[in-house]
């Protein structure tokens, strides 16, 4: 049986990068909020930069409850879904914005129209016959404010190319409209990223220094960047990345209206007799425990959105809470993030330390910025590279052809090599399918018994050939910046756990098709939301976290505007 606690206006399950965004507006409108992490509060003693620890035996990820629960994945219903060894995901305060590589990206204009767009540009025809894509219920305009608003909580650091239509071009002269400049100038460029950046001029295209959750200079009483990259995989030991469990988590707790409670793991949330959400059900330790609210907003990441949505079984919801359409788990897709470019130059580039997020872009080949006319797909891909070199990935270069992977010919190679090497990291479209969808594994359970999530998902003809087609472009770039020797990775087929996971609850004004509505709640549950990439329904060719940011802080914000009909108080 399990023990209630005493009633509070609002719980939010998951503290991490959205969640841990939404808490501030809900108590800065004076909205008493409980916060159940899975995970623990980290200090910075805990993000030491030691690259054997963090990238290698991948700490502090491989001691958290996640790893309990890797989901499972297959390429199509005919394969058996199989469990890889580690998951994506942290639990902790902050969750997965203590150790990303904090690039924040806003979505373009096209992103949250690309079916109508497509059509008008193009023709219906264009769209792949089998993929489930709809236009957002709202356009960029409507996100903007809060796009804004992340970036100045939060702290981060770009040049814009678009102020109120005001083009620059050292920015992004692609991107939509914004209000103001970012808060901080963008991070230090690089002797790389200098070369890359003069050399994609001669191309004629439009090179800039990508945005990033990471102070540039002093903001917030946090210092600057120390541009030793060991981040990447760790957290910063000098708080300078702008990690929710440094900006907005403790400025709601100072009202005193935000209790956070850790190693909570959520077992279901409860409904009650009118289908309308009570609580959630919680353990900690070897307590359960029943958390009352008058509103619940689920902010798990989104396999565990999808995830607590099934198991929180009702009469009302037998097949899942607010799965009674059933579309929970369904239009799942991730970021199309293989497929890198590396090359060999014929010297140093000097590209020791830094860190991920210090690099430059190309948005020429990105979603509808360039005339798909001559090419047979839709949507394309924001190139990237970056300064971010460190001892052992230097030492796991690939030798080219040209030396063996090991001896001496190996050591000889390396010692020569390894300052003359980069990859990029190219972000691209994808579409959610029919085919591609979440649901719970039939055999496959964590320690406590319960199933975990199973994947079922591959990359479509539309995104195998946008992976080919920037590609190209990236070798063309790097070929013109000099290198003597390209190396493509393949390109994959089958979609495996990713940071960059989306759909599952996908936000629209129809209820057949979606879970939440245009602000985030439930169409089956009017006092659940949902918060996170869950409720996106494209992923443009971005990083997706400042936009599943600034969708929470929507959200929160919608909520407190409208407590008395949503909480039905």
């Amino acid at each position: 049986m399990a023990e209630q606690l005493q009633k509070t206006d609002v719980v939010v399950i998951g503290l991490g990068a959205v969640g841990g965004v939404a808490v501030l507006p809900l108590v800065s409108a004076g909205l008493r909020v409980v916060g159940l992490e899975a995970g623990s509060w980290l200090s910075t003693r805990d993000f030491a930069p030691d690259e054997l620890r963090n990238n290698s035996r991948d700490w502090p990820q491989s001691v958290q409850k996640a790893n309990q629960e890797v989901p499972t994945s297959r390429a199509n219903e005919s394969e058996t879904a199989t469990q890889g060894s580690g998951h994506p995901m942290m639990n902790a305060v902050g969750g997965t914005s203590l150790h990303y590589w904090a690039q924040s990206w806003r979505l373009s204009p096209w992103d949250f129209k690309v079916v109508s767009e497509t059509t008008r540009r193009y023709g219906a025809a264009r769209l792949p016959a089998d993929s489930t894509v709809e236009d957002w219920p709202f356009a960029l305009e409507e996100l903007e404010p809060f796009y804004d608003k992340v970036e100045y909580a939060l702290g981060v650091s770009g040049i814009a190319g678009n102020v109120q239509g005001r083009l620059n071009s050292n920015g992004n002269i692609f991107e939509g409209a914004r209000a103001r400049e970012y808060p901080m100038p963008p991070l230090r460029s690089s002797g790389f990223t200098d070369m890359m950046s003069d050399a994609a001029r001669r191309l004629g295209w439009h090179p800039f220094q990508g945005p990033a959750a990471i102070n540039s200079q002093l903001y917030g009483n946090r210092p600057g960047c120390l541009y030793h990259g060991f981040c990447d995989r760790g957290g910063c030991h000098v708080s300078a990345k702008s990690s929710t469990a440094v900006t907005t988590i403790p400025e709601a707790m100072k009202s005193g209206l935000l209790d956070v409670v850790t190693h909570a793991r959520v077992m279901k949330i409860v409904t009650d007799s009118n289908g309308r959400v009570s609580g959630v059900e919680y353990r900690r330790g070897n307590d359960t425990l029943f958390q009352p609210a008058d509103v619940v907003l689920l902010a798990s990441h989104t396999y565990e959105n999808s995830r607590i949505l099934l198991l929180s079984t009702s009469g009302d919801f037998p097949n899942g809470l607010a799965n009674n359409a059933g579309q929970v788990g369904r239009h799942y897709f991730s970021h199309h993030q293989g497929a890198p470019v590396t090359a060999l130059f014929p010297h140093n580039l000097h590209n020791w330390y830094g860190l991920p997020a210090q690099g430059v872009a190309i948005d020429d080949w990105a979603d509808d910025n360039f005339d798909h006319g001559d090419v047979d797909f839709i949507g394309g891909g924001n190139l990237w590279v970056h300064t971010n070199r460190r001892p052992m990935s230097a030492a796991r270069m690939s030798t080219f052809g040209r030396a063996p992977s090991w001896g001496s010919e190996w050591k000889a190679f390396i010692m020569q090599n390894a300052d003359r090497s980069n990859s990029s990291y190219i972000q691209k479209t994808t579409l959610p399918y029919e085919s591609n969808y979440l649901d719970l594994d039939p055999t496959v359970k964590d320690r406590l018994g319960i199933p975990v999530i199973r994947i079922t998902a591959e990359y479509k003809e539309n995104e195998l050939k946008i992976a080919a087609f920037t590609q190209d472009k990236m070798e063309q770039w790097f070929r013109e910046a000099g290198a003597v020797e390209i190396l493509r990775s393949g390109l994959g087929r089958a979609m495996g756990p990713s940071t960059h996971a989306y759909g599952g609850t996908r936000m629209g004004d129809n209820a057949r098709s979606n879970v939440v509505d245009r602000h985030g709640f439930a169409h089956e549950v009017p006092n659940l939301g949902v918060l996170g990439a869950s409720v996106m329904g494209t992923s443009g060719a971005r990083n997706p976290t400042l936009t599943a940011q600034a969708l929470a802080w929507r959200t929160a914000e919608h909520l407190a505007q409208n407590w008395q009909r949503i909480a039905g108080a």
